[in-house]
């Protein structure tokens, strides 16, 4: 898409306001973006506000994306579209994650915590022993600057239905001490059925006050149209989701419960009840899930009476997911959405090992995060349709029953 003769007598009267060391800089934004609406436009089949036949999809806004260069910080446009995904060529995908393990391991290395496994990842990088901590600081800045934005950015804009709770650990210094952080993750699904990173953070423990302030700070961002929590059973979460979450169901993780159950139960025997309590998972209705949880407490009393009352205690947590349309209920009724989130943010920062301080390790997580969350804004496919979602606005008498019951 060239520019025009208007465009470019605009582009000159801003580049003559414009300082002469960043005048590079604008000329350079200017093109990238130039050349990134050229390809959309290539990729989509017509120009903004143009009608052709050959015409694939539509813009649905746009995200922002910043490329380091030479000429400096570019901001950049990324269009986003109604159906499929588009990425620029120009761009790479993953280049901010390899920037702050880069980061990582610089400081860990220049705050003499390094091992063989962390220098040879530096000689790996291409950086000698000999980097400063001033070049260290410089970068790191940089990168928290992304993470701040990232994790204070406003979340009024729509309602989240659906909210995932999950956390793992990671070790890192305080002090002297070596001691272990949780890296708290929210995950939620939008009203029009996508998947966004909500929010992160790292702390000493998974307590009370912890996830308390957590979730206020996600509530503070106007995170709003909560309707279901889904998380496993932490104590101080439940209570901090009690506490912040008022008007909103808990889903407790049935993953989660399983492995609870498992620990009460002679080894040679799980197999057999794990496989008796998925049987209320397999129901078709939520007459059939409440009419078979019913028979599997009766049987297990008799065989397994400790299993049949953590069931009975757990019944309203366990089987909150059936007060929602049958299409979700796989993927609400348990946290594995975020255990393949926590999966990618160990196998990199495994890569570290210790980390220098806890603000190392929010940095790493934070953009690993930040990629995880662009991934799934430009996926050709949503976590829900928007159709399925509508389900859950619907009255219940506008729901049709092959809707709910179809596999």
């Amino acid at each position: 898409m060239a520019l025009d003769q208007s465009a470019l007598l605009e582009l000159l009267g801003e580049l003559k306001l414009t300082e002469v060391s960043d005048r590079i800089r604008v000329a350079t934004e200017t093109l990238y973006q130039e050349l990134i609406d050229a390809e959309a436009a290539a990729f989509i089949g017509a120009a903004p506000y143009q009608r052709t036949e050959a015409r694939t999809t539509q813009r649905n806004g746009s995200r922002m994306r910043t490329l380091t260069t030479t000429a400096g910080e570019l901001d950049l446009r990324i269009p986003k579209l109604r159906t499929g995904s588009f990425f620029p060529s120009l761009l790479e995908r993953r280049r901010r994650i390899d920037q702050a393990l880069f980061a990582v391991v610089m400081e860990a290395y220049v705050h003499g915590v390094s091992t063989r496994k962390v220098d040879d990842l530096v000689k790996a990088l291409g950086a000698d022993t000999g980097i400063s901590k001033s070049e260290v600081s410089r970068i790191c800045a940089d990168l928290d600057e992304d993470v701040a934005a990232f994790r204070d950015r406003p979340l009024s804009d729509q309602a989240y239905p659906y909210v995932f709770l999950d956390a793992t650990y990671c070790k890192a210094r305080v002090g002297r001490r070596v001691v272990s952080q949780a890296i708290v993750v929210a995950v939620g699904v939008a009203a029009d059925g996508r998947r966004e990173v909500l929010g992160f953070d790292v702390g000493d423990t998974e307590s009370q006050p912890f996830w308390t302030e957590f979730l206020r700070s996600l509530k503070a961002r106007g995170l709003g149209g909560v309707q279901l929590v889904i998380s496993d059973a932490h104590t101080g979460l439940i209570a901090a989701i009690h506490t912040v979450m008022q008007g909103a169901s808990w889903q407790r993780c049935r993953v989660h419960f399983m492995r609870n159950v498992l620990a009460n139960v002679p080894k040679a025997a799980g197999s057999m009840v794990a496989s008796i309590i998925r049987t209320i998972f397999a129901q078709p209705d939520r007459e059939h899930v409440h009419a078979q949880f019913d028979e599997v407490v009766t049987m297990l009393t008799r065989s397994h009476p400790k299993i049949a009352d953590m069931l009975e205690a757990a019944r309203d947590d366990l089987l909150a997911f059936t007060a929602f349309p049958f299409p979700h209920w796989r993927q609400i009724w348990s946290t594995n959405p975020l255990e393949r989130v926590n999966k990618e943010i160990k196998r990199r920062t495994d890569v570290v090992g210790t980390f220098p301080n806890p603000a190392a390790l929010l940095r790493l997580a934070g953009h690993v995060l930040i990629e995880q969350h662009d991934e799934w804004d430009g996926a050709d496919r949503r976590y829900f349709s928007e159709h399925s979602m509508a389900l859950l606005l619907a009255e219940p008498e506008e729901v049709a029953i092959p809707e709910l019951t179809a596999a």
